[in-house]
Order: structure tokens, then C-alpha cells, then sequence
């Protein structure tokens, strides 16, 4: 049996935060598997404008509606489990590195649409505690939302932060 090689995707994570320290949290379209927006970078985009245009398709938002409060200063990077990787596909596809974004709500929560798109990644979503989504997400990306959100939490108001006990 030969092994095939792949590459990692370039990609861009989001984690937006309202005005009450939680964070946005989406169901994929579907299916019971919740998330944060994130999406792959085109070839002759940084990574800042994949995150611009990733937050537009996906939940509606527009630059001046948020604020950038932080970004991951290098990429993370996560592998797919075998079962999870499109065969076939070309490039193979076997993990992502992503750069993160934090950033902060500045507009009324009643702009956010999942529906501008042709093809929604979403179809719910709701606010949660900033360290929900590590334990609720699928298991192969707990430990890429765990150190994102640990080293963009430098950048949150202290609500956000983990309690001294539980780090």
C-alpha cells in the first residue's frame, strides 16, 4: 500500500465577541456539528482579506461592522482525520493551518445573515461563553480552538479569561 502525501490548506479562523464577552457560535448546515466561521485563503489573498471576505459570505458582516482585536501571530495548524479526507480531491487535502482573528461586534447582532450566500455554511447560531466551543467541537479541532483561544484571550476584556484554577 502506497501512502499518499498532501498538503495543509491555508485557511483563516474567526471568533467574533459581542459586547457581553461571549462568543459567536454556528451549526453547519444540516448537520448537528457547531462552529466558528472559517474558511480557505485564496491564491493572491493575505490572510486579513480571506478573514473580510470569509466573515461577508458566511455571516453577513462587513469590516466596519466589527473591529480587528487580534490576530494568531503564527499559523495552527491541525490534521484530518483519515475518515474526514475528500479523496480525490486535488490537491489531497490532509490537514488546515489557519491564522486566527478575534474580533469584536460593533454593529447591531440583527445584521448577521447566513443566508447571503449560494451555498450557507450555516443555518443557526447563537452566543456563547468564550471557552465553550473548545469542548463542543468536533474532537479533531479541540486542540487548534483551544490554543487559538488562549493566545488571542491577551486581547479580550477580563470575562473572557480563564479562571486562574482552570488553566
Amino acid at each position: 500500500m502506497t501512502v499518499q502525501s498532501g498538503s495543509y490548506r491555508r485557511n483563516v479562523g474567526i471568533i467574533l465577541i459581542n459586547n457581553n464577552e461571549r462568543v459567536f457560535w454556528a451549526k453547519r448546515v444540516g448537520q448537528d456539528a457547531w462552529q466558528f466561521p472559517q474558511g480557505g485563503i485564496d491564491e493572491n489573498e493575505s490572510a486579513e482579506q480571506a478573514m473580510y471576505r470569509e466573515l461577508t459570505e458566511e455571516i453577513g458582516l462587513e469590516a466596519a461592522d466589527v473591529t480587528l482585536m487580534g490576530v494568531t501571530e503564527g499559523w495552527l495548524s491541525y490534521r484530518i482525520p483519515k475518515q474526514y479526507i475528500r479523496r480525490g480531491s486535488q490537491p489531497l487535502v490532509i490537514g488546515q493551518k489557519q491564522k486566527w482573528f478575534l474580533l469584536k461586534l460593533v454593529c447591531s447582532e440583527q445584521k448577521i445573515r447566513l443566508d447571503l450566500s449560494s451555498t450557507p455554511e450555516f443555518d443557526s447560531w447563537c452566543w456563547v461563553d468564550y471557552w465553550y466551543p473548545p469542548q463542543e467541537v468536533i474532537y479533531f479541532k479541540r486542540q487548534i480552538y483551544t490554543a487559538a483561544l488562549k493566545e488571542l484571550e491577551q486581547f479580550c476584556p477580563d470575562a473572557c479569561r480563564k479562571p486562574a484554577a482552570s488553566t
